[in-house]
């Protein structure tokens, strides 16, 4: 780390010791009066300012060359310029004329010149701010990935941070965790599409059962613990896909993929968008499947996504979205440590499926009052379901072929967001805004499990569903509000202060029957009936603040210090499993998030971000292990094990050194990448003697490295990637021997290559690639139920091959 720190150092000195001058201009409309917060933007380098009160801006730190300077605000038309700067600095005059066309989009555009794929939010973009945030975006068109299996070891390979659970080859869940939280379903990140949820429920069960296709999504946000305060309470932050939009310049834009590659994988994608009138659509269909790298782990999926954008006047746009996915997959189930060793690619569960319907609604409304403010309108919703069917029971026992066990889900919520942001000058005249917000959440959960058939084909039907194990219905309502304001006490410094309220009440109505069998003998030991009526209500006060200072508008230190809130999932109310019992008695959690950081960027050259964040968490929610004093057999108890804190470092470097080295008028690159993430977490108190201070928290690496190298030259894109991670404790007792039901104790250190490639020729792209390039075999997690239980094996070495046109 600290070479790499000295390496970073040396390259920031180097290129802040480059002869640089100011570009310095004034906005006026075409009747004279001062422009306030009109965007300017230098094209091949990706500097972004706005003008003041007088119309002024100031472009600093500019080295010596041609450039395209794009001015351009809301109501009016943009202004493209040539200019250049030779050993001097330069004065601009520039007038806006009105307009009737939407400009929304070119602050967007800007980024996509972006070749590194990943870039950082501007402060202000539409009604929230960014300002002292830690925060990155993935630009989807400039990276080199597996859109076909959603990889996302590489879809966020510069991301720094994140841990990836591969629960399947085919991209099917997507399973993250960032700063030492568990990745399971990415249930520690607000997780949205287009602004609004797509999770099953966004507090009582925040799991994602639904992934978008790489292929539609344009760009990925992610907002770390500093966003409870504008978006909800969660200690991950906000995970945003942004989907693609019609073409703005056709009427009609087809855009079809196939995709084969190992072990019978198909993918075909197909888009059409387009733009007519005041009218923007974009619909899009995607069929998959594949026979798995194991045994038994056939899966089909099918995705729709249609969206439809009307733009009623300068100030009014209505935007409509229907989302479908759904699909079947066989599970092959869980691995012994003995097992994984002998045959990784092994399955000992032949009847176990999954599946998934899920079905998400959006209506948006964006009006402009005028300029200075903005309102967001968002509606939406989730009429959803899942179903796990198959055998719980240990693997290190072989399937009893008795009747099997099935966990029903059904999901049903409706939201409100309504946020409003407005621009105003505050000391010296400097541009400022803050933003106000509300939200309304209501979900409906109902959750069974029963006994199903003894067969083998995907039958989702109980076999006497009014004689279940489990039948609860869950219902949870959210009131939130909020508000933030970004004050700029000078051209360089900002500050953000913000607050949120949340009422939350979970109502908890079900009955629940299990019987604790002998595990050899089967001979039932206790009986279990219980009708449980259950409520809870809080109200939380959330607050936090942000310190931004920047000597230069690509370069940014930036500190933070938000408070977060966790509450108990629905999953932790009951469920009958032999591998893992749940603590009637948890509470919610509570802690905050702060970090201190600085990053930059200088032209396409170099991109930077080095943090250093304390992650504190109260009454964290993890797993011991415990002896059943009935069987004698241990099982992992999910509980409040204590409080725990996680601090650490997480860099990104990123430099092209051929561009560095040669003029920019040759189109070629050759750029690399060090995404480095530093953690250490420990519980520093707990009232569980099993659970000494100082244990690590579960599934929290102590080293996270991403690195590798882009090449490109014209439209030729070669990308490699190694990833290691250190090893991982399952449960907070730190047991490094797994249990014989595999089911808890050490994830090994592993590391996995990629290598990828793109060429565009007209309107053809041929993409291909081989990922796990060493072929070695490691897992990601160890699963107390589907698709476990047990060792979830990762895949071995896979080919893809992916043919697109455009039309």
């Amino acid at each position: 780390m600290k070479y790499l720190l000295s390496i970073f150092f040396v390259l920031l000195l180097n290129f802040l010791s480059f002869a640089q001058y100011l570009i310095k201009g004034n906005i006026l409309s075409k009747k004279g009066v001062p422009i306030i917060m009109a965007n300017i933007v230098l094209k091949e380098i990706n500097y972004i300012t706005m003008s003041d009160k007088q119309g002024d801006f100031t472009l600093y730190n500019i080295p010596n060359g041609r450039y395209t300077l794009i001015s351009f605000f809301h109501g009016f038309d943009k202004i493209e310029k040539v200019i250049e700067i030779n050993n001097g600095d330069l004065t601009l005059s520039l007038t806006l004329n009105p307009i009737e066309k939407d400009l929304k989009e070119v602050v967007i555009k800007a980024e996509q010149k972006n070749n590194f794929g990943i870039t950082y939010m501007n402060s202000i973009e539409g009604t929230s701010i960014y300002a002292a945030k830690k925060n990155e975006r993935i630009l989807l068109e400039n990276i080199v990935i597996n859109k076909s299996t959603n990889n996302t070891r590489q879809l966020f390979a510069k991301v720094a941070g994140i841990n990836v659970w591969e629960s399947d080859g085919a991209g099917l869940q997507l399973g993250i965790g960032a700063r030492g939280l568990n990745p399971n379903r990415t249930t520690n990140f607000n997780t949205r599409q287009n602004g609004y949820n797509i999770s099953a429920d966004a507090l009582g069960y925040p799991e994602s059962y639904y992934n978008p296709p790489s292929e539609a999504i344009d760009r990925i946000d992610i907002l770390r613990g500093a966003a409870s305060l504008q978006y909800g309470t969660q200690f991950g932050g906000v995970l945003n896909f942004i989907l693609k939009k019609g073409s703005k310049s056709k009427v009609l834009e087809l855009v079809a993929r196939q995709s084969i590659g190992s072990f019978g994988l198909s993918n075909t994608f197909v888009s059409v968008g387009g733009t007519k009138g005041a009218v923007n659509y974009y619909v899009l269909g995607q069929h998959k499947k594949g026979n798995g790298w194991r045994e038994n782990s056939g899966f089909s999926t099918n995705t729709i996504f249609t969206s439809v954008n009307r733009q009623f006047s300068d100030k009014l746009n209505i935007g409509l979205e229907y989302t479908h996915m759904n699909y079947l997959t066989k599970q092959a189930g869980g691995l012994t440590d003995k097992q994984f060793e002998v045959n990784p690619r092994e399955s000992s569960r032949e009847r176990n499926w999954f599946n998934v319907d899920w079905n998400l609604f959006a209506i948006m409304i964006e009006y402009d009052v005028s300029s200075k403010t903005s309102i967001s309108n968002k509606f939406f919703g989730l009429y959803s379901f899942r179903n796990a069917l198959g055998e719980l029971g240990r693997i290190d026992r072989a399937d009893p072929l008795e009747n099997r066990d099935l966990i029903s889900g059904s999901f049903r919520n409706f939201g409100h967001e309504l946020r409003l942001l407005h621009k105003y000058t505050f000391i010296a005249k400097l541009p400022s805004a803050f933003v106000i917000g509300s939200r309304y959440y209501k979900g409906n959960t109902i959750s069974q499990q029963g006994e199903a058939n003894d067969g083998q084909d995907a039958d989702f039907s109980y076999n006497d569903a009014n004689n279940l194990y489990s039948d609860y219905n869950f219902v949870n309502d959210n009131i939130s509000f909020f508000a933030e304001n970004m004050f700029r006490f000078s051209k360089k410094i900002s500050v953000t202060p913000g607050i949120r309220y949340e009422y939350i009440e979970t109502r908890a109505n079900g009955v629940y029957s299990a019987d604790i069998k002998h595990p050899i003998t089967n001979q039932i030991l206790l009986e279990i009936n219980n009708n449980e009526n259950k409520l809870s209500i809080r109200n939380l006060l959330l607050a936090g603040i942000g310190f931004s200072y920047k000597p230069f508008d690509n370069l940014e230190a930036y500190a933070n210090y938000s408070q977060n809130y966790r509450a108990i999932n629905f999953s932790d109310i009951k469920i009958v499993n032999p591998n893992f019992k749940v603590d009637n008695n948890m509470i919610d959690e509570s802690g905050w998030n702060a970090d201190l950081g600085i990053r930059g960027t200088y032209k396409d050259l170099l991109t930077f971000d080095i943090t250093a964040f304390y992650l504190r968490y109260n009454n964290r929610i993890g797993s011991v292990l415990k002896n059943d004093t009935l069987t004698y057999q241990t099982y992992r108890l999910r509980t409040n094990v204590g409080d725990a804190r996680n601090i650490g470092i997480e860099s990104f470097v990123e430099l092209d050194i051929l561009k560095l080295l040669l003029t920019d008028s040759i189109p070629i690159g050759f750029s690399l990448f060090s995404n480095l993430s530093i953690i250490n977490s420990e519980y520093i108190s707990s009232l569980d003697k099993s659970v000494r201070i100082g244990n690590r928290v579960e599934y929290s690496p102590e080293y996270n490295l991403k690195t590798g190298a882009v090449f490109s030259y014209k439209n030729l894109k070669i990308s490699y990637q190694l990833s290691y991670l250190s090893d991982q404790f399952t449960e907070a007792t730190n047991a490094s021997k797994p249990l014989p039901s595999a089911t808890d104790g050490l994830i090994p250190s592993y590391n996995v290559m990629d290598l990828g490639c793109s060429y565009l020729y007209k309107r053809y792209k041929l993409e291909c690639g081989i990922n796990n390039l060493a072929n070695n075999m490691y897992f990601t997690r160890r699963a107390t139920a589907y698709p476990g239980p047990g060792i979830i094996p990762s895949n071995g070495r896979s080919w893809y091959l992916t043919l697109q046109i455009r039309l």
